[in-house]
């Protein structure tokens, strides 16, 4: 039996990878701009540039900790669960609370672009798909 832990571990890191990677659809991108830890224990901020295709949906999804987003280009239509759709303009913001499963499509005729904060647990992933 011990001969199969590696294949097994090897197995479950690429899943886990695999699954962060899928928490938004294809055609998505997120590139992080900078990483810091924060004063609060355990806690870090994350800064990335979201952008989504016209017509596209990131894709539902969590996140373990707050999103705060600035909408720098097109227009994005942001879904939180339990509350009514918001659609945001360039220069406009959105907050999103801690796990809370949510979704953002680009609307009009160009890509959104979203300036995205993200204050979250060190350590965890930093998006999730929802369940």
């Amino acid at each position: 039996m011990t001969r199969w832990k590696p294949a097994v571990a090897t197995f479950a890191l690429a899943l886990l990878f695999a699954t962060t990677l899928s928490a938004q659809q294809p055609g998505f991108k997120r590139t992080v701009i900078q990483k810091q830890d924060l004063s609060a224990a355990g806690r870090e901020v994350v800064q990335a540039v979201a952008e989504i295709p016209v017509g596209m949906n990131a894709g539902r999804h969590t996140h373990p900790g707050e999103e705060v987003g600035y909408l720098l280009e097109g227009s994005l239509t942001v879904m939180v669960e339990g509350k009514p759709p918001l659609v945001v303009k360039p220069g406009e913001s959105f907050f999103v609370p801690a796990g809370v499963v949510h979704d953002g499509k680009a609307e009009g005729t160009s890509p959104a672009k979203v300036l995205a904060t993200y204050i979250v647990e060190k350590g965890k992933p930093l998006a999730s798909p929802a369940q």
